[in-house]
């Protein structure tokens, strides 16, 4: 799915008990997101089919499609597929639902009555990692048009004039192959400072990763397991991040390459 870049991704709540969504959105309320209803499993892939979600909690315990069910068919979308999903039980259930829930997909598993700093916590680390990912495929998008860009390139087809007969006004032809030279010359002074401006975006990317990664696998996690949330396939939060960054890097090495193409 697409949204513009300015446009903010929502929140989707799933709970058939209108008392417990009435409690979300009142945990979640301080955050800048719209939250956005759901009172089924059916009615929550509506909604994901219709607009973009950053995170999507889901209350295992429903009627009909429960929890697992609903989690199971967005990760079997590829239009929803990467959205993380938080799943949230009561304090009596099956030990083995955390299990059942990360095998579905989900990226965490809280039990009621969950502390609601915590539950801000968690889904504010989804919404900073999807703004990431935005600004990433923005600028990815900028650096794939600069790579395929070859009309203003020195040496490239618009740089390359037909030769002009070797008769008359010679004088005019030399002027307009001096004109032609300046042109490039600008064109490429102007192409190597937008690869500047990108290379230094990748590198603030990156180390916004690293940083996000290296708090998320710190000591401060004390082993919980509610906090070391598992990104699709099984993959911590934390290696996700660090795989970014190293993505990041990659495409830093191709601009400065690229870059020194073209001043040097």
């Amino acid at each position: 799915m697409t949204t513009t870049p300015d446009t903010a991704p929502s929140i989707l709540i799933v709970d058939d008990m209108e008392e417990n969504l009435v409690a979300l959105e009142a945990v979640l309320g301080s955050l800048t997101q719209k939250v956005v209803r759901a009172r089924s499993g059916e009615e929550a892939l509506k909604a994901m089919l219709r607009e973009e979600f950053a995170v999507v909690l889901i209350d295992v315990l429903m009627p009909g499609m429960n929890g697992f069910e609903t989690a199971a068919n967005i990760k079997g979308l590829d239009q929803t597929k990467d959205v993380p999903i938080i799943l949230l039980t009561g304090a009596s259930v099956d030990p083995n639902y955390a299990y059942r829930g990360y095998t579905v997909g989900a990226a965490d598993f809280l039990i009621k009555p969950f502390d609601p700093w915590l539950l801000r916590t968690k889904v504010n680390v989804f919404l900073e990692l999807h703004r990431k990912n935005r600004q990433l495929a923005a600028q990815a998008e900028q650096l794939k048009r600069l790579l395929t860009s070859d009309g203003g390139r020195p040496g490239g087809p618009a740089a390359e004039a037909p030769e002009a007969p070797e008769a008359s006004h010679a004088p005019q032809g030399h002027a307009t192959e001096e004109l032609g030279e300046q042109s490039a010359a600008a064109t490429a002074s102007t192409e190597a400072t937008r690869l500047a401006e990108v290379a230094a975006q990748l590198a603030q990317l990156e180390f916004l990763l690293r940083d996000r990664a290296g708090r998320e696998s710190g000591p401060e996690d004390g082993g919980d397991e509610t906090n070391r949330g598992e990104a699709h396939g099984g993959e911590p939060a934390g290696d996700a991040a660090t795989d970014l960054a190293d993505r990041i890097a990659q495409l830093e090495e191709a601009v400065g390459r690229l870059l020194t193409d073209r001043t040097g």
